[in-house]
């Protein structure tokens, strides 16, 4: 029995504007871009999210498929997502969204994701599920989703990174009661800084971390840019250096840190169902070898253009 790891949210493709430089399209949205990271650190990844059958949905595919990440859905009728992401004089990415986030049904969609862990013949196990964006968030698809990781939370860890975006889904309150929902059901969170003073402006990052650690998850962390990373968990908030770099941009950092926070967690034995009492345990010493490891990652897809997250063979 091989173990995998799920990844559940939207595919879709960058189109990178900016004042100095021809536009550029790379295939990205941040559960993709996880479940990429996880791909090129060694990890087996399942991956449900939906493409068109055009021009971006084969880039999509194939980007996929090059990078080893089996998928659960094909391609269907309706336009691949689209992104716009301009970059400021900084490298700092600000998006626009042309989305489509239409799921099959929850019981439908468990079936097809049981049907992909058996394959080929080849009999897999899901050890963990990542989601987050607007995978929560954004109608039809986001019921659908909460559903199926209502059915999926018993036998899995779960992670969550809201990377809120409120071009798509600008209700705060709505974004925050659906952000919360989802805390509830996660072990592990990470968020922005820009996340959190967005869903909550009245509120400091280590009250909210301290109240969403409070509500179910093992750990929640967030990075703030070129500052530091703050993390909750039942030892209390401490705070982390980011590992310093020279920035290209920073479009698909935050879903490396994920990704690298992730495997440097399997890679201690804190994944899956059988281990959450240990990874509610998680030692002062594990976690601030977990955040390093996650730091490097972010780091290295910030000093090359577009979402390109590291290999281990990088990390060492």
């Amino acid at each position: 029995m091989t173990d995998y790891v799920g990844v559940i949210g939207e595919a879709l493709v960058d189109v990178v504007v900016s004042d100095t430089a021809t536009p550029r399209a790379h295939v990205g949205g941040s559960p993709l871009n996880v479940a990429v990271g996880l791909a090129r650190l060694g990890e087996n990844v399942l991956f449900t999210g939906r493409h068109g059958r055009d021009g971006y949905g084969d880039m999509v595919r194939d980007h996929l498929a090059r990078n080893g990440v089996d998928c659960v859905l094909g391609a269907d009728d309706a336009p691949t997502s689209v992104a716009t992401a301009r970059l400021d004089p900084t490298g700092a990415a600000s998006y626009s969204f042309d989305l489509d986030w239409t799921l099959p049904p929850a019981p439908e969609l468990s079936r097809l994701v049981q049907e992909a862990l058996v394959r080929d013949g080849r009999e897999r196990t899901l050890t963990h599920v990542h989601t987050g964006s607007i995978a929560t968030m954004l109608e039809p698809g986001a019921s659908t989703v909460m559903e199926l990781l209502t059915h999926l939370e018993p036998e899995v860890t779960l992670s969550y990174d809201p990377n809120c975006r409120p071009s798509i889904v600008p209700d705060r309150a709505l974004a925050r009661r659906r952000a919360e929902e989802s805390v509830a059901l996660a072990d592990i969170v990470h968020a922005s800084d820009e996340d959190l003073e967005w869903l909550y402006p009245d509120r400091s990052l280590e009250d909210t971390i301290v109240t969403w650690q409070r509500i179910e998850p093992a750990m929640v962390v967030v990075t703030r840019g070129a500052t530091s990373i703050l993390c909750a968990t039942a030892e209390g908030v401490t705070e982390h250096p980011i590992h310093p770099v020279e920035v290209a941009d920073t479009v698909g950092a935050g879903d490396s840190f994920t990704a690298a926070l992730l495997i440097a967690l399997k890679d201690r034995g804190l994944l899956g169902a059988r281990h959450r009492e240990a990874l509610r345990r998680i030692s002062a010493e594990d976690t601030t070898a977990v955040l390093a490891y996650a730091a490097r990652a972010a780091a290295i897809t910030a000093s090359r253009p577009g979402a390109d997250p590291p290999t281990r063979a990088e990390l060492g």
